[in-house]
């Protein structure tokens, strides 16, 4: 899952920011809200987390949550306040977040809500990497792999091949474009997020890794080299 998170400089936000990049999602960070609005609007996410522990701000965060579900393209917002009573948490949904939590919150529950939120069809911001059947090239309908957060693996026809948080971020962003080409800076910006520069040669590396793991599992799933552009995942015999 590609999110947004816009928090303090605060060993809390720290902590959050931690657990959802462990929890194998590719993370882009803000620290001020105004920061966070203007980059929801230069690339599509699936979720938006805004924290804001103060109080004091949480009326300025209602303003703002309306500008993130708008430079959004349909994100899911999931607020995470400080100390916070049930009228400032409905304040905010009424807003337009999509959940709202309060310390002492449970990231067990938030993390789950957040993958029921892009289930139901909010965080759509580039589509989910969930299993199922897709229409190829005006092909009948064909199915694709599809990746298991829970367990951290490609799931395709009942077998499974386990992978590591890079590998999974990387098949992440590939499955959201079966049967196309995903750029190479388009991989590296979401499987590489936490770095500015990024050796081409650790790019090949996890592909070839991911090929030698997939082809002995699942052969009918490929990673392909799209010469001078990228890579792109083909499904097929």
């Amino acid at each position: 899952m590609r999110v947004l998170f816009v928090g303090p400089s605060h060993p809390e936000a720290a902590w959050l920011f931690k657990a959802l990049q462990e929890s194998a999602h590719s993370l882009q960070r803000a620290d001020d809200l105004r920061d966070g609005v203007f980059l929801a609007g230069q690339e599509p996410f699936d979720a938006i987390v805004l924290m804001v522990l103060d109080g004091g701000a949480y009326s300025a965060l209602l303003e703002f949550v309306a500008e993130f579900a708008g430079a959004g393209s349909g994100a899911a917002i999931v607020a995470v306040l400080g100390v916070a009573s049930a009228q400032d948490r409905t304040r905010v949904l009424r807003a337009g977040a999509d959940a709202c939590f309060c310390q002492p919150y449970s990231f067990i529950e938030m993390h789950e809500r957040m993958q029921a939120l892009q289930r139901v069809g909010r965080g759509g911001g580039v589509g989910s990497a969930s299993g199922g059947s897709a229409s190829v090239a005006g092909a009948s309908f064909v199915e694709v792999p599809s990746l298991d957060v829970a367990t951290r693996e490609l799931v395709f026809g009942g077998r499974r091949v386990a992978v590591t948080r890079r590998e999974f971020l990387l098949l992440e962003c590939l499955l959201r474009q079966v049967n196309a080409p995903v750029a190479r800076d388009q991989l590296i910006r979401y499987a590489w997020p936490e770095k500015d520069d990024v050796d081409p040669s650790s790019v090949n590396l996890v592909v070839s890794r991911l090929r030698r793991k997939i082809l002995g599992v699942v052969p009918e799933v490929r990673i392909e080299t799209v010469s001078r552009f990228g890579y792109q995942v083909s499904v097929g015999v």
